[in-house]
């Protein structure tokens, strides 16, 4: 009778949770590239026991060069910024800057509560008009809007603009890919428009959407689709440039295929052009995404429509000596939320293409 070695047995079992467990941490390493978070897999991977010095190397790069280049950058942002006197006063440092960031909060949270008590009297003097027979009614708010909420403006006015750029794009690129003829009559209108900046089709925007809407009785506020359209006429280039390259840079043996099987033109778009394009696509998204969340901020400035913009200039034109923090504020929370926007666009990607790109 054979007797196994109680050692070997321990060995084994211990090999094959390690094993398991460097699967997992490769698993979730896809997703900490996608959240920006790719310093965590070394770190996993070093406390697994997976060559530390090696995985030393990764955090050092991947994590403490990156925080050492933030804390030079705020060093020298605190040393230089009391230096330079503007009509505002001195140029803010970080603590400035972060104390009226708390204050951005605390001041949204007021207003969050102002908010509540007026619905709570509103939906009691309509209790009191059901009670009586009569019909209730409808009042809007009209106190000024958070910083919050004119960061959430901001983010679902850009979404639809996108959007918009993103029905129109892609379905002319994917024509422009195939057809020579088709891309070689769009090719001139993207050279000659997709320069243009938003400060030119502001005006243009902004007077035909008065025209076409003469009051605000519409589904959007026209501030609202003024800034929506903006973004799309702005954006939509690079998703339809990248989505023609893609469709036609498709091999010519999946072509040849295609009509070998004699597919017609929405089975060989669905099941052939779109999955061998997506890569290039979501490029196009991705850089649309970022080129209309800019192009927001500066329309949202220029016509004064709610959101970001508008509380930058606002802040610009008020003048007192906490605006110029508040702006300091207002560009970081841009930048955060462009670099949010970009991590999202990108983990789209990364569930329905396999490219690598980061």
């Amino acid at each position: 009778m054979t007797t196994v070695d109680p050692n070997f047995t321990e060995t084994a079992d211990r090999e094959a949770r390690r094993a398991r467990l460097f699967t997992r941490i490769n698993a979730a390493d896809k997703w900490f590239q996608v959240l920006g978070l790719s310093w965590a897999t070394p770190l996993l991977r070093a406390a697994a026991g997976d060559n530390p010095r090696a995985q030393v190397r990764e955090i050092w790069r991947l994590l403490a060069v990156p925080l050492l280049a933030i804390a030079a950058f705020l060093l020298l942002w605190a040393l230089l910024a009391p230096k330079v006197e503007t009509s505002l006063g001195a140029v803010p440092g970080p603590g400035q800057v972060w104390e009226e960031a708390i204050n951005l909060h605390e001041d949204a949270q007021a207003k969050a509560a102002k908010r509540a008590e007026f619905q709570a009297k509103v939906d009691q003097l309509n209790e009191r008009l059901i009670a009586n027979g009569r019909e209730p009614k409808e009042r809007a708010y009209t106190g000024a809007p958070s910083y919050y909420q004119q960061i959430w403006t901001s983010i679902q006015t850009v979404f639809f603009g996108f959007l918009l750029a993103t029905l129109v794009a892609v379905p002319l690129g994917i024509l422009a890919g195939l057809s020579p003829t088709a891309n070689a009559g769009l090719n001139p209108l993207i050279q000659i428009f997709k320069p243009v900046s938003p400060l030119a089709w502001l005006p243009i925007v902004t007077m035909i959407v008065s025209a076409l809407a003469a009051t605000e009785d519409g589904l959007f506020p026209k501030s609202f689709i003024i800034s929506a359209v903006t973004v799309t006429l702005c954006s939509l280039w690079p998703t339809l440039i990248n989505t023609a390259l893609g469709v036609a840079s498709i091999d010519k043996d999946l072509v040849n295929v295609s009509k070998v099987l004699k597919m017609n033109t929405w089975t060989k778009i669905t099941k052939l052009v779109l999955p061998s394009a997506l890569p290039l696509i979501f490029t196009g998204l991705r850089l649309s995404l970022g080129v209309g969340w800019m192009v927001l901020i500066a329309a949202e400035m220029l016509a004064q429509n709610p959101g970001l913009g508008k509380f930058v200039w606002d802040e610009f034109q008020n003048g007192s000596s906490s605006s110029l923090a508040r702006i300091m504020v207002a560009v970081l929370t841009i930048g955060i939320i462009g670099f949010l926007l970009d991590r999202v666009m990108f983990a789209l990607q990364s569930l329905f293409t396999f490219t690598n790109n980061r």
